[in-house]
């Protein structure tokens, strides 16, 4: 039976209410109509106080691992890594992964919905110092397995996004984007950073992650930055440059906004097909179990794509105060649905992979899980098909399995990336692994 949404009085501290909220012994489940270009959309349900039920995290008991899709095989390509969250495979097969977190919060403002956060990310494992380094991995025998392991970075900011372009090394830090100069096989970089250009951060820094991508002829950046807020509540000001994907030019070291409305944009990929840029998209919270679907998108330049005002195209959030029908008749609806409350993060095209006929084509999505939804969703790997460009069909799962017995998360998955031979890797932030998919 469906769990229901808890209703606690507001005075009970947030630790209980999570753990009240987090009862329902519910397995993971996929939200059928949350998926696709086309996503049912059920009528909002705002509550009072946010429904949180997140799988506790605890790690990988012994000898566990996460469960492949029929004809792939998995294995542990590194562990006993401090929260790996985001992955860059270099030209000569090296692996760099950023072990991080959200930085230290230094926003004084109350309010219950941060205590309930808080408590819910202590939880989830979200809640460690950031290790504020990026690690090199490297398979020298190419049997699957990194054996050389050396810090690449280190004393950086809240890292995350990170590509390579024109023999620099391109960091997204939670402030700012910072580039360091690279050769090839290089193992270790101890030049200081160059700032490159200052990222929106501040006190409240709500969604503190930001990713990069290089254009094709490495003159211009694109930058995610999410918004400081779930619906606009802390105003305008706190949303200058936010829930948007920025524009870099290198050469004067500008900044515009390229694409705007898109409440959490986390991961950048070009579409093989097509070149254009599409990213992964956290969407808003608290108005529903399946209300609103995360999803995935091509991404135009100068795009709104409506938040905080409507969602999923022009579907109007009372909420974002004040209305702006104006920019809701322009929102752009996106392209593929990836279930609600997922936290779907990793994004990357298929275009690297070894992994078989059935997974050319198309993209794979790491999808962190939920915790805004009475019945757990995401906390898996899938594979969204493709067909001369655009998302075609429904989506495969490729790695699940990270909750286990009495609802604990014993990993969750977050970057996704393909080595040399084409094999998918997944970045899992609770199991600290960095998790290899091959074909069987």
């Amino acid at each position: 039976m469906k769990k229901r949404f808890c209703q606690i009085p507001v005075v009970l501290l947030a630790g209980a209410l999570v753990a009240a909220c987090a009862s329902s012994g519910q397995r993971t489940i996929v939200n059928g109509g949350g998926y696709g270009p086309n996503p049912v959309l059920p009528k909002p349900r705002p509550t009072l106080i946010p429904t949180i039920n997140i799988a506790e995290a605890t790690g990988w008991p012994g000898g566990a691992m996460p469960k492949p899709a029929k004809g792939l095989k998995v294995n542990a390509f590194a562990g006993g890594l401090d929260h790996p969250r985001w992955l860059h495979v270099l030209p000569n097969g090296d692996v760099l992964v950023a072990e991080t977190n959200a930085p230290a919060k230094h926003d004084s403002g109350f309010s219950l919905r941060k205590i309930f956060m808080s408590a819910a990310m202590k939880r989830a494992g979200a809640a460690t110092e950031s290790a504020n380094r990026i690690t090199l991995l490297r398979d020298t025998n190419r049997d699957g397995i990194a054996d050389v392991r050396r810090p690449f970075i280190e004393g950086l900011n809240s890292p995350f996004g990170m590509t390579l372009s024109k023999g620099k090394l391109y960091v997204a830090n939670t402030d700012a984007i910072v580039a360091f100069p690279y050769s090839n096989g290089q193992t270790r970089i101890t030049a200081r950073p160059e700032k490159i250009v200052d990222l929106p951060a501040g006190p409240i820094n709500h969604h503190w992650t930001k990713d990069v991508i290089a254009s094709r002829d490495g003159r211009r950046l694109y930058v995610t930055v999410g918004s400081n807020s779930n619906v606009g509540e802390n105003g305008a000001a706190a949303e200058v440059n936010r829930a948007a994907v920025l524009e870099v030019d290198l050469a004067s070291r500008r900044t515009r906004l390229f694409a705007s409305g898109l409440r959490n944009p986390n991961g950048l990929s070009w579409n093989p097909d097509t070149g254009a840029l599409w990213v992964a998209v956290n969407e808003r919270d608290e108005i529903g179990d399946d209300l609103v679907p995360d999803y995935m998108t091509s991404v135009r330049r100068g795009g709104f794509y409506g938040w905080p005002y409507s969602y999923y195209g022009q579907n109007v959030d009372v909420r974002a105060k004040p209305p702006r029908p104006d920019l809701v008749e322009k929102a752009i609806k996106p392209d593929y649905a990836l279930g609600s409350h997922t936290a779907s993060l990793g994004l990357t095209f298929a275009d690297h992979s070894s992994l078989g006929a059935a997974y050319r084509g198309g993209a794979f999505v790491g999808q962190h899980g939920s915790w805004n939804r009475s019945v757990h969703s995401g906390y898996k790997v899938i594979f969204v098909p493709f067909r001369n460009g655009e998302p075609a069909g429904r989506p495969k799962d490729i790695l699940t399995g990270f909750i286990g017995r009495g609802d604990k998360a014993m990993g969750r998955p977050v970057g996704v990336a393909f080595d040399r031979t084409g094999a998918l890797l997944v970045a899992d932030d609770v199991g600290n692994v960095i998790w290899r998919v091959s074909r069987r």
